[in-house]
């Protein structure tokens, strides 16, 4: 196997397309920077190999200056006056005169991901003083602290100690009810998902890292137990070895007559393997019903975000209804290939190898990296999705230092 994954040019080939791309900054189709947290996250570690890293390290404490008075953190960030997508919701602060933050509010995965993503850049680069760097009068770690507490705040069940959201498809952005489709408001049902706090979990354990002495990790660490232990009690269906879609805190927005726990979000199982919440043997069942999925859905890969899907008009919102459209059962390389990595992880390197493939072959067939895909194989979106080579580059990158090791 070793010996058949060095051979392999063609993750050599998407490999080089993908740092290519991350070569160039941050400059999105407009030609102006764009830098968005969640996927910023998923793309660092390979383009602190290829671009600079000061510029790298300049866009993380960006999101600390946009950081609110409430300690939330933004989705993203543009240059003042040069896009608005008509947002009505624009973020500014004092401590930040050159952008302008965008948030889709519905999702609460914006905090997490920019201390995952300081994590990475510290892990890579050996930077470590980017964490006391003074902001506003306090230090970048201090802003996490206050990204936290902003989350347990406003964002938290104290009854089921997990994180809440909108009700959104798996990992996605988009409510399902309608009215703002991308901001909390009068239609929202709150609900508790795996992907929210899964996230949570890994970045607690990177904020434990952060410190040097055992009494100032152990706070975060006794609030990952508590996460994981939550997980587990509330989210986690063992019979069915498979996460529930949502636990509500209130009514669902769906009809009783529709079973949303049949659906298998595949995202969030990806990332709760990244957060340590799975067993090895849990981790082979889950990828079995990935792969049973793929194969009943038609879907070109395991980036398969979700199954079955959710039927038309079940969504007063009627962008995010239609079935293997988008996030409802649309292909994404994104989180295919973080599942990808999360297999070479935990040793499944043959499952691994085998999975990658198609995401490989499609990257050079359409010679791009598609933000995601149909059922019938057609790519959609940008063909330059900084999410999906990163991801994809990762995943490569794994799996040629298992090769070399052995």
């Amino acid at each position: 196997m070793a010996v058949q994954i060095i051979a392999d040019k063609k993750l050599d080939t998407v490999y080089k397309k993908a740092t290519d791309i991350l070569s160039k900054g941050f400059n999105a189709g407009d030609g102006y920077p764009q830098v968005w947290i969640r996927d910023f996250n998923t793309f660092i570690e390979t383009s602190c190999k290829v671009y600079r890293r000061d510029s790298i390290r300049a866009n993380l404490l960006t999101f600390l200056k946009l950081q609110q008075a409430n300690g939330e953190i933004v989705d993203g960030y543009v240059l003042k006056g040069h896009v608005t997508w008509n947002d009505p919701n624009i973020y500014v602060s004092s401590n930040e005169n050159s952008h302008v933050g965008f948030k889709n509010t519905v999702e609460t995965d914006q905090e997490t991901s920019l201390i995952q993503a300081m994590a990475k850049y510290i892990r890579i680069t050996g930077d470590k003083s980017i964490l006391q760097e003074k902001i506003a009068g306090k230090t970048a770690l201090q802003h996490l602290e206050v990204s936290i507490s902003y989350l347990l705040k406003n964002r938290y069940s104290k009854k089921y100690h997990l994180l809440t959201g909108a009700t959104t498809q798996d990992w996605g952005d988009v409510q399902v009810e309608g009215g703002a489709v991308v901001d909390v408001d009068e239609n929202t049902h709150w609900a508790m998902d795996i992907y929210d706090n899964a996230m949570f979990v890994i970045a607690l354990d990177d904020m434990a890292g952060f410190y040097k002495t055992g009494p100032e990790r152990q706070k975060w660490q006794q609030l990952k137990a508590i996460t994981i232990t939550a997980i587990r009690k509330f989210l986690w269906d063992a019979k069915n070895h498979k996460f529930i879609p949502h636990l509500y805190i209130g009514k669902s927005p769906f009809p009783i007559s529709f079973d949303e726990n049949k659906i298998y979000f595949h995202g969030g199982t990806a990332i709760a393997i990244e957060a340590g919440i799975l067993s090895k043997h849990e981790i082979r069942l889950v990828n079995q019903d990935m792969l049973r999925n793929v194969k009943l859905s038609g879907a070109p890969s395991i980036g398969l975000t979700l199954y079955p899907v959710y039927p038309e008009g079940i969504y007063k919102n009627s962008t995010a209804s239609k079935p293997f459209v988008y996030q409802n059962g649309g292909d994404w390389t994104w989180f295919g290939a973080r599942m990808i990595q999360q297999l070479i992880s935990h040793g499944f390197i043959k499952e691994a190898y085998t999975e990658l493939h198609p995401m490989v072959a499609r990257t050079i067939k359409d010679n791009g990296f598609y933000e995601w895909y149909g059922v019938d194989g057609k790519p959609n979106g940008s063909a330059a999705f900084k999410g999906s080579a990163g991801a994809l580059a990762k995943a490569i990158d794994q799996l040629k230092e298992w090769a070399k090791n052995n």
